[in-house]
């Protein structure tokens, strides 16, 4: 039996007036599905992609990959979540914007009653985006400087924190001083203006012309070739994000000049390919979260029927922390 409910759907790519909220009916689930009554939402830049085409998907199609509510119903086979669950994801297929959605359980975890509905929402995508950078990408140690770009994002705050719960000195670059002071809260070592000062050279200075060993860019054309620019030899450029437009073809002999350097260009699903992959990274950010050591910032909210406005701050930079999606 079909269950009535609202959403945001898109017809066509473009700017946030493509946004539309509908009505929609939601089936029940089938075999490995699940259906879940959304509580929160998480939105992401990631969102945008798909929104403007730069990421294609077929259309019409919903929106948002990331969401935290209770199942309401399961398909065959599905046994590691049942109804009344407390559950979180953060993984496609698209579609988190809305009141209800039947979806894939494989992607599910179970929420731990000690984290609310809205800090699941706000931290799954980005704090496992930054368990598998941190931790798997690139293995940061005790002591160990690294460069984080957009430091006062949803991401970098997270990466801050864990960074420093690491015993790591986390260099993170920032647009203004308002975000230069977020940054700095949550456990940034050093932080970078660079609207107002030279990213390269200030990390020469911090590091003492040692450069880094690692920078972690989600920026990408504005930012690339400074990135690089701050690696030592050998070092590992981690490309994980395209907020200013995306990084323009280069020879590969621009990675050799600057002392045969390393590249990658991760995602999420490749990392938590598995349940078990999955289980374990899960498992490690709920313990940071609940521990203390992370705290998950949500700095706006918006009812589900204004998505678009969200669209807007956050393409504007006008947001820090995250921003979430109440139906």
């Amino acid at each position: 039996m079909a269950t009535a409910a609202k959403a945001i759907r898109i017809a066509r790519t473009g700017g946030p007036e493509v946004l539309e909220y509908v009505d929609v009916e939601v089936g029940e689930p089938g075999p490995g599905e699940a259906r879940v009554r959304h509580h929160a939402i998480g939105v992401n830049f990631i969102d945008v992609y798909f929104r403007t085409g730069l990421y294609p998907q077929p259309l019409p199609s919903g929106l948002g990959q990331e969401g935290a509510g209770v199942v309401e119903a399961v398909g065959a086979g599905v046994t590691h979540v049942k109804p009344g669950d407390r559950v979180a994801y953060a993984a496609r297929p698209n579609g988190a914007y809305s009141e209800v959605r039947t979806m894939p359980a494989d992607i599910l975890v179970r929420l731990p009653d000690a984290i609310s509905f809205e800090t699941g929402a706000a931290m799954m995508l980005q704090g496992l985006t930054v368990q598998y950078l941190l931790k798997q990408t690139y293995q940061v140690k005790p002591g160990e400087t690294i460069l984080f770009h957009a430091a006062a994002g949803g991401v970098g705050l997270i990466a801050c924190q864990w960074a420093r719960a690491i015993g790591a000195n986390l260099i993170g670059t920032v647009g203004s001083n308002e975000k230069a002071e977020l940054a700095r809260a949550h456990g940034a070592a050093h932080v970078i203006n660079y609207n107002t000062e030279d990213v390269v050279q200030r990390v020469i200075e911090i590091t003492g012309g040692a450069k880094v060993p690692v920078v972690y860019d989600s920026v990408g054309k504005d930012t690339f070739t400074r990135s690089l620019d701050c690696l030592q030899p050998r070092g590992l450029m981690v490309s994980f994000g395209n907020s200013s437009g995306a990084v323009p073809p280069f020879a590969l002999s621009e990675l050799n000049s600057r002392g045969s350097l390393f590249i990658t260009r991760p995602s999420l699903p490749a990392y938590a390919g598995t349940r078990a992959q999955l289980e374990a990274m899960a498992a490690d950010l709920f313990e940071m979260v609940a521990s203390g050591k992370v705290g998950i910032e949500i700095h706006q909210r918006f009812p589900l029927a204004d998505a678009a406005q969200a669209h807007i701050a956050l393409e504007a930079r006008k947001t820090t922390g995250k921003t979430i999606l109440l139906p």
